[in-house]
């Protein structure tokens, strides 16, 4: 069979409503079957206690009888094996959860099986739990062929003594786990753990001798901006969808708005709700939203965003915090995968490093900037170190370090502490092919920089080493940096640990000027993008390359 999961007009599609999976069920009496289950089952905190088919949306049916849809009846395989839907928040999502998951209970044919829902809190793990005992409950013939055990968490089948079991991964063990199907719920909460991805492979570990198994994950968007198991699952999930990923066995059914509407900021134009909630005027009201949104809008950035993100699906990004840097609104425009470290040195005429560091709690921060030789505009690009133990310091944010050391952008470093040799090694370089003006560094806790430094002859005595000023007076380097971002004349390497940096920058007024400070202490690190502005200080006096001299021999 050929079927694809990419799904290219899924803009076209979201704003009128159509579906977003790409092809039909491919076996249609397996995806009827378990669509009959699934009508059938009732929603009690409705009025009435309607059952889905009564109450649901057309996109709950088109993506219950995707998965099920997808079970080859004749080899009992799986040819869709995961599944992951992004939508806001209220439309429905756990009890939804739960109808899937009974129904894979339901119908399963594997005697002693087990089907597991994965929550990352005890109280995420009884959004699902408790509207799936429900259903039980509501119904007689469900009463007596499933036993509902409260205490546990648990719902056994009498006849196959297969059990769906709702597990709270902040307190249940997921080790040892044998479940065919599984649905892990409110992803992005996973996203914050540095375990998190270990912990699903455990969990998930059963599927590798049960073919006809699945997984879903479902989600929110993060109140903060992606990281971990959720960004590197929502990353992969547009990528299928849009093609640049050929996975046939993977489906993303991602309610967000298409760039163009973000852009336009249409997603504050009440009549475009829709595009997230597809549940709208069902569990979702749109009054509700209009009268939150008009509060939110009267508060300050920090809050809407939160708003934004779980209502509107918004991804939450660097130019949307309180108090942002101004130049955090120009840095995504200026991204530029060109530009690397060898083509900064291949293509430029004077580079300045800005490093900024401070102890082993924080990043050591790197940041090139070069002059380009024809154009003269500036090319930033930049890494960081720390040490590992900042991964248990600040378990908030390791899950984040570890993905910018995935893509190459971040260095963790032993108690050898390499981190230093590796940064005196890349000026050491742009010394020796002459393109050196000077390093530019924070004078506050130097220590044995200086003498790293001096080893390869930049120094005081060379004229090659500045200290850049700091606090109110570095508000000179923050305001060119805003005005070269805003004109085009900035462009930088589209490091995700930047735009990280970035969003963390908090701009503080004084009473005559303004400094640069973490928008949260401790966790929040900037000491990159400090790097840069470091830089900047330098680059902006139009300095020369120091250059080495050279000898020659003279014969009588």
């Amino acid at each position: 069979m050929e079927w694809t999961t990419a799904c290219l007009d899924w803009n076209e599609r979201i704003v009128a409503k159509r579906s977003l999976i790409p092809f039909s069920p491919l076996f249609p009496d397996e995806a009827e079957h378990a669509l009959n289950v699934f009508k059938s089952l009732r929603v009690v905190d409705i009025p009435g206690q309607p059952t889905f088919g009564e109450v649901s949306e057309q996109w709950v049916f088109d993506f219950v009888a995707a998965i099920f849809g997808s079970n080859d009846p004749e080899t009992g395989h799986q040819l869709v094996t995961e599944f992951f839907l992004l939508i806001s928040k209220k439309n429905a999502k756990s009890t939804i959860a739960a109808g899937i998951m009974l129904t894979a209970l339901i119908i399963n044919w594997r005697h002693n099986e087990e089907l597991l829902i994965l929550a990352p809190t005890i109280e995420v793990a009884q959004n699902s739990y408790k509207p799936a005992a429900s259903m039980v409950r509501a119904d007689p013939e469900l009463e007596e062929l499933l036993l509902v055990q409260d205490h546990v968490r648990t719902i056994t089948h009498r006849v196959t003594k297969a059990a769906l079991k709702v597990v709270a991964a902040d307190t249940d063990t997921v080790s040892g786990k044998k479940s065919g199907r599984i649905l892990i719920d409110e992803l992005w909460v996973f996203g914050k753990r540095p375990n998190a991805d270990s912990m699903l492979r455990e969990a998930t570990g059963g599927l590798v001798s049960r073919p006809e198994g699945f997984i879903i994950s479902l989600s929110t968007q993060s109140d903060e901006p992606p990281a971990g198991v959720f960004k590197a699952k929502l990353d992969y999930a547009r990528d299928v969808r849009d093609g640049r990923i050929q996975d046939k066995k993977f489906l993303g059914v991602l309610y967000e708005f298409p760039k163009s509407m973000i852009q336009n900021e249409d997603y504050l134009t009440p009549a475009n709700f829709y595009v997230t909630n597809p549940n709208l005027g069902r569990s979702v009201r749109q009054e509700w939203l209009e009268d939150e949104l008009r509060k939110e809008l009267a508060k300050g950035p920090e809050t809407r965003n939160v708003f934004l993100a779980k209502h509107l699906n918004l991804e939450i990004g660097q130019n949307l915090r309180a108090n942002r840097w101004a130049g955090a609104d120009y840095w995504s425009a200026r991204s530029d995968t060109a530009i690397t470290l060898d083509y900064i040195l291949e293509n430029c005429d004077v580079i300045v490093p800005g490093i900024d560091g401070g102890g082993l709690d924080d990043l050591f921060g790197l940041a090139i900037v070069g002059r380009q030789k024809l154009t003269r505009d500036w090319l930033c690009w930049s890494h960081a170190w720390c040490h590992v133990g900042v991964l248990d310091r600040r378990k908030s944010i390791a899950s984040k370090l570890r993905d910018f050391e995935k893509a190459g952008e971040l260095t963790i470093v032993d108690d050898k502490l390499d981190d230093l040799s590796e940064i005196i090694e890349i000026i050491q370089d742009i010394k020796d092919r002459n393109l050196l003006a000077a390093v530019a560094v924070d004078p506050a806790g130097l220590g044995e920089l200086v003498d790293a430094l001096d080893d390869i002859g930049v120094n005081d005595e060379a004229k090659n080493i500045i200290g850049a000023p700091q606090g109110y007076a570095m508000m000179n380097a923050i305001k060119t940096t805003e005005r070269k971002l805003t004109n085009g004349t900035l462009r930088h390497s589209g490091s995700a640990l930047m735009n990280w940096c970035v969003g963390n920058l908090k701009i503080e007024p004084t009473a005559t000027a303004i400094r640069a400070t973490k928008q949260n202490a401790g966790d929040a690190k900037i000491d990159p993008v400090m790097a840069l502005f470091d830089a900047v200080t330098v680059m902006c006096r139009n300095p020369e390359a120091k250059r080495e001299p050279k000898y020659q021999m003279i014969f009588a």
